[in-house]
């Protein structure tokens, strides 16, 4: 298991990191030096230092219809040429199979490349207090969201669009389901000499523009009707930068629509029915639940409890977690349609989670198992 050692320091209030659990790690300060997971870290940090490596929507090839390369662009993943048209348009679907054109437009990727190397730097600076892991941050949090030559504009209007058939679509949103990170890779920055308090209050600014384009563009209110995971990660996207941006009013409302959701995505006996129905099953189950997660932890900083919510015929997240576990302990066989290997990276950050929220600890060696057989490693309980 993958648990951070270093000094001691209050809790940062971040919102989806749990940061009570990266101020634990911290307390065991005499073991700092000694901790392998705080050497690798600060290792991989030190190699995103020497590559100097920064992020941003100008980079791509393609414009934007907008005629702006500062707005963000993707394609939809699953849409294939038409082999029975001459140009191939407009597209058709191949749920689950992921078209290799994608890469003709670099958004996508430089987008995920800015958040591993942000939250990941922000962390070596927490746990060692090295001013340069925070310099690389604060240029790579920068050059995506401040900087006027190489930021994103705040929306998302040509996010996985399908060619012949649209520039782009409300489900688009699902690309940016983890800015969160950012945003605690941000309030982890906090206090260092690389980050001022202009620096988080811009930061701020862009993200209370791109919840307005959320709330009130077509496509934003599109994504928001969507009844299987990309409604359960518009809820995210809007609590969390309602919640950063100081719209607690608004977090609490988002979050009453997670509790429909709950009601409508969620069986009685665990099922998710939507997510099953994909032809990446297990994948989707996942990743579904991992969103609920979120808002779980999201609620915690405005006073609402999603880990225990039930609604009145039984349905809740933690029934869906306790489905879930019977296929991860193999007592019960995946027969759900599922047409790649099943990985289980998500399931055993899933397991580490439910092991503190549910206070079973037999999970936590479940985690463990699934984690070496996967032959990869999840964020530690130190991070989320």
């Amino acid at each position: 298991m993958f648990v951070l050692i270093a000094f001691a320091q209050a809790p940062p209030k971040t919102l989806v990191l749990d940061g009570a659990l990266l101020a634990a790690s911290s307390k065991a300060s005499a073991e700092s030096s000694k901790s392998k997971n705080l050497q690798e870290l600060k290792a991989k940090a030190d190699r995103l230092v020497a590559a100097g490596r920064t992020f941003s929507v100008m980079k791509k090839s393609p414009t934007p219809p907008s005629g702006d390369k500062h707005d963000y662009m993707s394609q939809a993943p699953y849409w294939w040429p038409d082999p029975s048209k001459p140009n191939g348009l407009p597209y058709i679907r191949r749920d689950g199979e992921r078209n290799p054109e994608l890469a003709r437009i670099s958004d996508h990727d430089e987008l995920d490349h800015m958040l591993e190397d942000s939250e990941l730097l922000a962390l070596a600076y927490y746990f060692t207090n090295d001013e340069k892991y925070a310099k690389h941050a604060s240029a790579v949090l920068h050059a995506w969201f401040l900087d006027p030559a190489t930021k994103q504009n705040a929306n998302l209007e040509f996010a996985q669009g399908i060619p012949g058939i649209s520039a782009g679509r409300g489900i688009g949103l699902i690309e940016t389901r983890h800015l969160h990170r950012a945003i605690d890779a941000a309030i982890l920055l906090q206090g260092s000499r690389s980050w001022t308090l202009s620096d988080h209050q811009s930061l701020k600014k862009w993200f209370g523009q791109f919840l307005d384009w959320m709330t009130k563009s077509r496509l934003g209110k599109d994504e928001a009707d969507e009844r299987n995971n990309h409604g359960t990660y518009y809820d995210v996207q809007v609590v969390t930068y309602a919640i950063f941006t100081g719209r607690a009013d608004l977090a609490h409302k988002q979050l009453d629509v997670t509790k429909k959701r709950i009601a409508s995505q969620i069986e009685p006996d665990g099922r998710q029915p939507h997510e099953l129905a994909r032809t990446l099953s297990w994948g989707y189950v996942n990743m579904n639940l991992i969103g609920f997660f979120t808002l779980a932890r999201l609620g915690e900083s405005v006073n609402i409890d999603l880990w225990n919510y039930e609604t009145g015929d039984g349905r809740s997240i933690k029934g869906a977690f306790e489905w879930l576990v019977l296929y991860a302990a193999n007592e019960k066989e995946w027969t759900h349609q599922q047409i790649k290997p099943r990985t289980f990276e998500l399931t055993a950050r899933l397991l580490n989670i439910g092991a503190r929220k549910y206070q079973n600890w037999k999970y936590l060696t479940m985690a463990s198992r699934l984690e070496t057989a996967d032959s990869g490693s999840v964020r530690s309980l130190g991070i989320y």
